[in-house]
């Protein structure tokens, strides 16, 4: 590591660890369910988040989330989110729209308002809240790697954060799309690309 991550200005990013992703009666189980086992998501998740809270590392839960008026102002809307609004995907209000239990927040956790798309710091309180706890570095783990995980990293860095990618801590539809964001798009837009146990060892408190 070229340095260290300060308890006082580090957050933890978490996005969109949901039950349609993650739990197996999710909407999108069928989908991502062979690649959540293929790179051990759960486990390496649950390992990270029990790591960084005893460490003191402030965490940010970052979710998706849809409701029948979230593309009112969208001319062009992509086929993808065409396919989430049609088939209800995380849901206003709806259980698949809930925080999977085992990776649920803890007092003291920040919630990020819900991003409609692959960038959560578009139409949400991300910088507000980020430039509110003092964060200067941001970690990035979650769904899905290629997408969401990698769009927050992106706007993050042009906000003139420090950004860090985790490569055991991301999960993606297809092997393809997984490998191409830890082999090209990561070291391209993030500071660091390292392990869950880089990152961990790495911290000391402010």
């Amino acid at each position: 590591m070229k340095e260290p991550y300060s308890t006082g200005d580090t957050a933890l990013l978490l996005v969109d660890l949901l039950n349609d992703f993650l739990d197996e009666k999710g909407k999108l189980a069928p989908r991502i369910g062979e690649m959540l086992d293929k790179t051990n998501f759960k486990v390496n998740l649950k390992r990270l988040i029990n790591g960084a809270r005893a460490k003191g590392v402030k965490i940010f839960y970052v979710p998706h989330g849809l409701h029948e008026h979230s593309f009112d102002d969208v001319r062009h809307i992509h086929p993808r989110w065409q396919w989430a609004m049609e088939n209800k995907l995380f849901w206003k209000g709806d259980w698949g729209a809930e925080f999977y239990d085992a990776f649920a927040p803890h007092d003291g956790d920040v919630i990020i308002s819900r991003h409609r798309t692959f960038d959560s710091f578009v139409n949400t309180d991300m910088v507000p809240k980020l430039r509110e706890h003092g964060i200067e570095k941001v970690v990035l783990a979650g769904l899905t790697s290629h997408t969401c995980v990698e769009s927050a990293g992106r706007h993050a860095l042009e906000e003139g954060l420090h950004v860090t990618f985790l490569t055991d801590a991301v999960s993606e539809f297809t092997e393809e799309a997984h490998n191409a964001a830890i082999a090209l798009s990561y070291p391209t837009f993030g500071h660091e690309v390292t392990t869950i146990d880089g990152f961990l060892r790495a911290v000391e408190p402010a």
